[in-house]
């Protein structure tokens, strides 16, 4: 045995300066020039609860929390205290030829919140639950066709990738996985049409689109549950962003009281340390994939059922429990979208908030007036999209909040707080916005100093 081992923590403080320059010759370096074009490299240091702090000790707002994993926050207590359990007691992990104690647990406390569902199948990530979620629709149905909707995000590998419209993420990558096919969100006739041939193994959907934060109408998911066990079609929800309490519901279709065939976890499950997905379905599917002995192992993923991953997911659903997050969720997803939403009647390039709980979609779109009318048309001209820039970047640098634009080419910002956000910090976000709102409606204006150079680089880009 060595005298000493390898000391990490004192290895981040030691090469933390150089993170930059190590990503840009090792990693991807245009990660790297796109943070400091926007001035994002402030080299955080520490993350905890809601909070980041960066290099000089400064505090964030977090509202992007990992793309929604830490609905806990980051580096929560109980979840270290779990993962340190595990690391503490010499478990027999991943011995293959057994099967886990901790993943009969973590299925069993899962489907107490999904009770209409029986079995589950554990991923490493919400792609690769997507992935299993098509190979066991074709395979319990017979049938060669999947079904999604436009403007749908549901992962990058090749299977997710082919159920996605976005040219952006297809570009370079094509042909894709033939027999998918996407109608429009919200569409049912649309959906009745493509399913009538029941030649559909599945209909995958995000119940809100986590891309724009798209609503559903009333009848939408019911609707569709509907139409599938018409068509003997399957009924995916992917609930891999909306799950796990983000909508102030443990899943985001009981607001609209669905009961799909399967339903895709993952994100938050993981607390934000050790990723993991999950697939619930129905017994009557798992079965004709898992079917006799000789197909045991069928399908099936090595570090899926680890005993970190299983204790992490453990311990995060004990969290949201013991400290009533799908609680706190409704509740400050209510009081937040309730506050953006009497700014829009104020700012002529505000158009709407929505969403569920916390997890909520603030639109921009066209003004009316003439001055900024020019100066939106200049940015949309360059680069679409690039007005939800003008918002991110002060609320960044100036606020320190940390946001996202829902995806390429939108003008929706999105919040994705951790579920543990406080009547101050929701005061923070509302201030916050409203500075950065009204001053973007000051023409000529820093804001607009600040549009100005994004549309240098998105020429500069393009030529």
């Amino acid at each position: 045995m060595p005298d000493s081992y390898l000391d990490v923590s004192g290895l981040f403080v030691e090469r933390q300066a150089q993170r930059s320059s190590m990503h840009a010759r090792h990693l991807n370096e245009q990660l790297v020039r796109v943070l400091k074009t926007i001035g994002y490299d402030v080299g955080f240091q520490k993350g905890q609860g809601q909070y980041l702090f960066d290099r000089d000790g400064a505090r964030y707002l977090d509202l992007l929390s990992g793309f929604g994993v830490f609905a806990i926050g980051r580096n929560h207590p109980a979840l270290r205290l779990a993962l340190k359990g595990v690391l503490d007691s010499d478990f027999p992990n991943l011995v293959q030829l057994d099967v886990s104690t901790l993943a009969g647990v973590l299925a069993e406390r899962l489907l107490e919140h999904v009770p209409y569902l029986d079995k589950v199948f554990f991923a490493n990530s919400g792609a690769e639950t997507v992935e299993a979620a098509i190979k066991f629709a074709r395979g319990a149905t017979g049938r060669p066709g999947i079904v999604s909707c436009s403007h749908s995000f549901h992962g990058l590998s090749y299977g997710a990738l082919s159920l996605m419209d976005d040219a952006n993420f297809r570009g370079g990558f094509e042909p894709l996985l033939p027999g998918c096919t996407q109608i429009t969100f919200n569409d049912l006739a649309a959906l009745e049409q493509a399913l009538s041939s029941r030649q559909v193994a599945a209909f995958i959907v995000e119940p809100i689109q986590g891309k724009g934060v798209n609503m559903p109408s009333d009848e939408f998911l019911p609707g569709a549950a509907a139409l599938c066990k018409k068509y003997g079609t399957i009924f995916i929800a992917d609930e891999i962003q909306t799950g796990i309490g983000r909508t102030g519901k443990f899943l985001a279709v009981e607001h609209w009281n669905v009961e799909p065939d399967m339903v895709l976890l993952a994100k938050a499950l993981s607390g934000g340390h050790v990723p993991v997905g999950a697939l619930l379905t129905r017994k009557s599917i798992f079965d004709k994939i898992f079917s006799q002995m000789d197909r045991a192992v069928v399908h099936g993923s090595t570090f899926s059922k680890n005993d970190m991953a299983m204790a992490a997911g453990i311990a995060t659903l004990d969290v949201i429990k013991q400290e009533k997050l799908v609680e706190q969720a409704a509740k400050r997803g209510a009081e937040l979208r309730l506050a953006l939403t009497r700014m829009v009647p104020g700012y002529e390039l505000l158009k709407e908030v929505r969403g569920k709980g916390l997890m909520i979609g603030i639109e921009f779109g066209p003004p009316k007036s003439l001055k900024l009318k020019a100066s939106w048309n200049l940015l949309e001209t360059a680069n679409k999209g690039l007005f939800c820039q003008l918002i991110t970047v002060p609320l960044f640098k100036d606020h320190k909040i940390l946001t996202q634009v829902s995806g390429h080419g939108s003008h929706t910002i999105k919040l994705l707080p951790p579920l543990v956000i406080t009547e101050e910090d929701c005061t923070w976000i509302e201030k916050s916005f409203d500075d950065v709102i009204a001053a973007s409606h000051k023409v000529p204006g820093a804001i607009w100093s600040l549009g100005k150079t994004l549309v240098d680089n998105a020429v500069r880009k393009s030529a």
